[in-house]
């Protein structure tokens, strides 16, 4: 196993009692005014079909009743994939015996990272593919989900087209609806305590 236990030093609890929603690309953050205020209108990930390190599909149904932390990377990345991937290995170490939380890496370069790649760097990196979906697919599926379901990207006001490259740190919690209810640097072990923390206060919520 290649990650370390930093998941003892996670904040205890989060910085809010109840986490916020986020509904747009500038992660404004909404509370709902009321218990009584439907979120059923608030913007939810899109319903997605793409396969993991297993060679099995993986889709929306994978996370249901789940809350789920997601991330885009490439196994050649030589910049900040790696500390990435190692930041989701302190999650994974985190959660690993809590059912109610998976983790989804998606590759940003899907035709070279086949099946057999994913597998092999999943076994590098000490994946447990039970709890960790490393995913490729189709690629205007994934720079679709990144780009404007998981608002990933930080450069707003920046069009991107069609052919540009997807290459972000930002790690996204979603919740059990679908629902985006924060987002993290997943370089600092700061943002990932915090995460941690944020996960369990999600589950008091759910």
């Amino acid at each position: 196993m290649l990650f370390m236990g930093c998941a003892e030093t996670a904040q205890k609890q989060s910085r809010v009692a109840k986490l916020p929603y986020y509904k747009e690309a500038t992660f404004t953050p909404h509370w709902p005014k009321s218990n009584k205020e439907s979120t059923i209108d608030f913007h939810t990930i899109s319903p997605f079909k793409l396969i993991n390190q297993e060679g099995d599909t993986v889709s929306e149904k994978t996370f249901k009743d789940k809350i789920y932390i997601t991330d885009f990377f490439f196994t050649t990345c030589p910049g900040i994939c790696p500390k990435m991937t190692a930041n989701m290995g302190i999650l994974q170490e985190a959660f690993l015996s809590d059912n109610e939380v998976l983790l989804l890496s998606h590759s940003v370069t899907p035709v070279q990272d086949s099946v057999p790649i994913l597998k092999a760097y999943a076994e590098a990196k000490g994946v447990n593919s039970k709890k960790w979906h490393l995913v490729t697919g189709d690629r205007q599926v994934i720079y679709n989900l990144g780009r404007n379901d998981y608002f990933v990207e930080e450069d707003l006001g920046l069009e991107k087209e069609a052919d540009d490259f997807l290459h972000t740190e930002n790690f996204v919690l979603i919740d059990k609806n679908r629902h985006i209810r924060g987002i993290y640097n997943g370089l600092n072990l700061t943002a990932i305590n915090q995460l941690i923390a944020d996960v369990k206060t999600l589950q008091k919520e759910m």
